[in-house]
């Protein structure tokens, strides 16, 4: 991914973390899945808690995403944010 990519994506991450927007879990767990991956090497989970059904979510978001590389993660994750939030 180059440069102005990646600023896209820091900039896209900034914009979801400062939003005062609400969205289902549906949608919110596709944002964690798109950013787990796009930032981890492996985009794996550790559960943390006894929040078993949460973390089941999770880690079933993160198996859907496991086939993206991390350039295609971040691309779908400005295009979240972009359909969402608003243009980056």
């Amino acid at each position: 991914m180059s440069d102005s990519s990646d600023q896209r994506f820091l900039k896209a991450y900034e914009m979801a973390c400062t939003t005062s927007l609400k969205f289902p879990p549906d949608v919110m767990l596709h944002f964690y899945a798109y950013y787990k991956r796009g930032t981890t090497l492996n985009g794996s989970y550790a559960a943390n808690g006894d929040e078993d059904v949460r973390n089941g979510f999770k880690a079933n978001a993160l198996i859907q995403v496991e086939q993206l590389s991390q350039p295609e993660a971040k691309q779908k994750y400005i295009e979240m944010v972009e359909k969402y939030i608003g243009e980056i």
